[in-house]
């Protein structure tokens, strides 16, 4: 029980090998239970009792690490009170002088006096929520702390992590709300009467109302989701990449990014290009990313879903990257370090070293996937009016993120790991789904970066969600795989909500009828269409129930609209005025066939 400067003690777990002398320490803060993360099997050998989330034994043992894990304040065995995502405490939102930073800088104080066994260099390590503690971290740095390696960190919760994406609610979250801050041990567990969650949220109407039927308004982040569904300044002071920027990067940090994440997908880039703004904190800024889902690279990582790799990328990833990272810092200055950006490039399947990452925007030299008349998709904007394609979005039959029945369990199994790679084919045949399709490619094309799509749409209604795919459509027949035969394999995808098209902060409703730009970046890409292959756009109103319903009816907050509210509208796409820029490495001539076979 490490004592904080507020006199909260919390629940620490100290693993020493044995023989251990001038050892790095090795630090993880959880909200998910130190016991139960050393706890994978009865055994007094690390290598055993670590096999699971956060630990990666085959680094961490190979090291000969101390390893310490930390219940964060208010969870499991540690004092105090648990604060979803606790805002810094120099912000407004924060009434105390405590939080993850100094938390962190604290316990890193007892452990450099306590373990004589150390050499006194500490790292800090950890996914996703642990990806945020190991963020938080790095204000006002404890000397002693070296490196620090957050792993799919939740960052910015509404502009694309857990809780919202560009101001749609992840309704699927509920669950998790309710389990993680409802009871410091997660013992209230989440119920419900349908076995399909398709037919929870949408018996349930609003996600608002979802939650108040479990008694959630009890629940402190619960009621903050409520009042505050735009980016406001409650959301904009937790932002810990634009806090982080002013801070400064004073400690050397890897950004780890899954390019197939299914709930923290825009932190660790976010965070990346946050950092470069600042040629400081830039030096210590390394990036790698690659073919996985949420922390897939702390296990086997030779397949994603139905896609396969051919060789297991996340071995590569720890012991050709972390590692070494680790060890420079550590124990040994004269270990090389590994390039600043490491990332996988899948189609090709290989991994590449660069400098830098593409640019967030593509004000030049980008290339445009241009909607064209007959919902194709080509490399130049049609030369007249091209007309509209439409469809009607029902929000009574919302298009499912994946095939039905939705299990929303993250078991292993379940379709929740891997359903960004899930085959779209599922919705294309459906009518309110618009799919603009290329010709079969005759080069490779090859993008990187973050697409960004301009979409030009008039709706009847006065809100509106737009979806919007990019999506790799395999041959029709493949000799090596067979299943894989038009297989329709999403590389980047995202939702923006309608209201929040001129500003995050201020919504406001849609016009009838008259036509908008609807503008915002899809996730990291490093992709390339493989010859034979084609690419498509898609474009929908709904992924449900990932993502709630939009009413389509300009309401103050849709966590409370009635079911009155939620009407169909008919959505127009003005072909002319939509496409998607992508980084193209790919020469942008003549790169299809004449005709698809």
């Amino acid at each position: 029980m490490i004592p904080m400067r507020d006199g909260v003690k919390l629940y620490t777990v100290i693993l020493i090998p044995k023989a251990a002398h001038d050892a790095p320490i090795l630090l993880t803060r959880t909200p998910y239970s130190a016991d139960h993360m050393v706890s994978y099997a009865s055994s007094g050998h690390m290598a055993s009792i670590m096999q699971g989330y956060d630990n990666m034994p085959d680094v961490i043992m190979d090291g000969g690490y101390i390893r310490v894990i930390q219940d964060v304040r208010g969870k499991h065995d540690s004092e105090g009170k648990y604060v979803m995502n606790r805002p810094m405490h120099d912000t407004s939102l924060n009434g105390t002088q405590v939080d993850h930073a100094t938390d962190t800088w604290d316990t890193i104080e007892w452990l450099v006096h306590n373990l004589p066994q150390s050499n006194k260099k500490v790292g800090i390590i950890g996914i996703s929520y642990d990806g945020y503690t190991s963020l938080t971290a790095l204000f006002h740095p404890h000397p002693a702390l070296k490196v620090s390696v957050p792993m799919n960190p939740m960052v910015d919760g509404w502009m694309g992590d857990d809780w919202f994406h560009y101001g749609a609610f992840r309704e699927e979250t509920l669950p998790y709300v309710y389990n993680q801050d409802t009871t410091p041990k997660g013992t209230a567990k989440w119920w419900a009467n349908e076995y399909d969650a398709y037919d929870l949220y949408l018996n349930g109407v609003s996600a608002g109302a979802v939650g108040k039927a479990r008694g959630m308004d009890q629940i402190g982040f619960f009621k903050q989701l409520l009042a505050h569904p735009a980016y406001d300044s409650f959301w904009q002071q937790q932002a810990i990449d634009k806090l982080l920027l002013k801070e400064g990067l004073k400690v050397p940090t890897l950004l780890v990014h899954s390019l197939w994440d299914q709930e923290d997908i825009s932190g660790a880039i976010d965070t990346y290009y946050t950092l470069q703004k600042n040629a400081a904190s830039a030096a210590n800024l390394y990036l790698a990313m690659g073919p996985w889902n949420h922390g897939g690279e702390a296990k086997a990582a030779s397949t994603l879903g139905s896609i396969n790799f051919h060789a297991d990328t996340g071995l590569y990833f720890r012991k050709k990257i972390l590692e070494p990272f680790l060890a420079h810092y550590l124990k040994d200055s004269s270990i090389p370090l590994p390039g600043r950006v490491t990332a996988f490039r899948t189609g090709d399947n290989e991994w590449e070293t660069t400098t830098t990452l593409p640019s967030q925007d593509c004000r030049s030299g980008c290339t445009g996937l241009h909607f064209e008349p007959g919902h194709g998709l080509g490399l130049a904007a049609p030369v007249a009016d091209a007309g509209v394609v439409s469809y009607t979005a029902d929000p009574d039959h919302p298009v499912p993120y994946i095939p039905r029945p939705v299990i929303t369990s993250s078991a292993p199994g379940t379709p929740w790991a891997n359903w960004l790679a899930t085959d779209q084919r599922n919705v294309t045949a459906r009518p309110d789904v618009l799919s603009m399709t290329s010709p079969v490619l005759t080069h490779p094309f090859t993008i990187k970066g973050q697409p960004v799509v301009h979409l030009t749409a008039s709706t009847t209604g006065t809100d509106g969600d737009f979806v919007v795919k990019l999506i790799d459509v395999y041959p029709d027949e493949v000799p090596e795989q067979r299943e894989m035969g038009g297989y329709q394999f999403m590389v980047s995808a995202d939702i923006l909500r309608g209201r929040y098209r001129k500003s995050f902060e201020h919504p406001e409703a849609i016009p009838a009828n008259t036509p908008q730009l609807y503008s915002f970046n899809l996730p990291m890409t490093n992709h390339t269409f493989l010859p034979g292959h084609r690419i498509m756009v898609q474009v929908q109103s709904s992924w449900f129930p990932l993502y709630d319903r939009n009413p389509q009816t300009y309401v103050d907050n849709i966590f409370l609209a009635e079911a009155s509210a939620y009407k169909s509208a008919q959505i127009s796409i003005d072909v002319a005025k939509s496409w998607v820029d992508v980084h193209a490495t790919t020469p942008t001539g003549n790169i299809f066939a004449a005709s698809t076979p």
